[in-house]
């Protein structure tokens, strides 16, 4: 049955959360602000260019980051007051156990959670788009990751494959490049060249000191040249990308993308993949942190708020330290599950939080 502690406990969860999510948006704003204002006031933009382009897209983005901490902080501060209030030891002698008790918070961190889910899938990704547009063009002008050595990939897998000693992005040159092609049983081409440059759009690219060789079973042509221009399916962009690319694509666009680069041979598909991951294991933290947070601020201590919050934060922190443990261990080692090193954290806080709540203030 929904009491009206129920409702009142929902509600005010949801009221401090807000209010939470609007102090903390404003000194996000402002620190931001600050550590850019110097960039925008090189470019010569407006206060509302800035506004509409940039920072109506990252208030969800920087929001959606923090909203595991934001869950906590409230928890903690809300259910702390009632502790010193002695308003918590009450409801106990009510008959209400601390499972029972904590219906209406998890009530609420469903509801955070929801959202969560559609904004970390598909509306920040969205806004994304806008915001890393206008931060590439006014403030990371010139930040950017390039593959440069030893580059292997498919361009047609599994067909067409493409090798390159050494590749550099800003005059799009490429050395020591190997194309092979196969047809399923044997490889059927083999072109390699001293130097690659890449000549004009859509895909046109420049041979230096060429050696074509082609193989039709028994019989094998051989081509040598200095320069020879030609088309490959692939451009200068694909040995470029900033490291921001994986935040500006949608759920569906981020497993096409995935899929798409696993077939090409790239190895950093991995980075990709948990951030898919990580889209659904953040919401599922609201639940582990709420329930962390009323054990803790659910007993009355002396040194009130103030230790509770010590305490909410000391939790927070090491979260933070074993999330990106775990992702930072799924990306470099190629056997271990990319889904199992971004729930690392979730199961081992899951574990923490059964075990307080078992001692909880009853």
């Amino acid at each position: 049955m929904w009491t009206l502690l129920d409702r009142y406990l929902f509600k005010s969860y949801l009221k401090a959360f807000a209010f939470a999510v609007l102090i903390f948006t404003m000194i996000s704003v402002v620190i931001d602000f600050a550590n850019k204002l110097d960039d925008f006031q090189e470019e010569d933009i407006g206060i509302w260019q800035i506004f509409s382009e940039y920072y109506i897209n990252f208030i969800p983005y920087i929001n959606i980051l923090l909203w595991p901490m934001y869950a906590l902080i409230t928890v903690v501060f809300f259910t702390s007051r009632l502790a010193n209030t002695s308003q918590f030891i009450p409801v106990l002698n009510a008959g209400f156990s601390f499972r029972r008790f904590l219906v209406p918070f998890l009530m609420a961190a469903t509801v955070l959670a929801g959202i969560h889910v559609v904004a970390a899938h598909y509306v920040v990704p969205n806004g994304n788009k806008e915001r890393i547009k206008f931060e590439n063009t006014y403030v990371w002008k010139h930040d950017g990751t390039s593959q440069t050595n030893n580059i292997h990939r498919y361009t047609d897998f599994p067909s067409t494959k493409i090798y390159m000693r050494f590749y550099r992005l800003k005059d799009s040159i490429g050395n020591d490049f190997l194309l092979e092609e196969h047809d399923g049983r044997q490889i059927t081409r083999k072109l390699f060249a001293r130097q690659i440059r890449w000549k004009e759009r859509p895909n046109q690219w420049t041979l230096q000191d060429f050696v074509d060789r082609r193989i039709d079973g028994l019989d094998e042509t051989l081509r040598r040249g200095v320069l020879l221009d030609t088309i490959f399916d692939f451009t200068p962009e694909d040995f470029y990308r900033r490291e921001n690319l994986k935040e500006t694509l949608n759920s569906f666009e981020l497993l096409d993308f995935i899929s798409k680069e696993r077939e090409r041979g790239a190895s950093n598909f991995r980075l990709y993949e948990v951030e898919y991951h990580r889209r659904w294991a953040d919401p599922f933290v609201l639940f582990i942190l709420t329930i962390i947070g009323v054990a803790v601020a659910a007993r009355k201590v002396r040194g009130g708020i103030g230790i509770h919050l010590a305490i909410g934060a000391l939790i927070g922190a090491l979260y933070v330290f074993f999330s990106r443990f775990g992702t930072q261990f799924a990306i470099a080692y190629d056997d271990y599950p990319v889904w199992l090193g971004v729930w690392i954290p979730n199961i081992i806080f899951t574990g923490v939080a059964l075990i307080m709540m078992r001692f909880a203030q009853k």
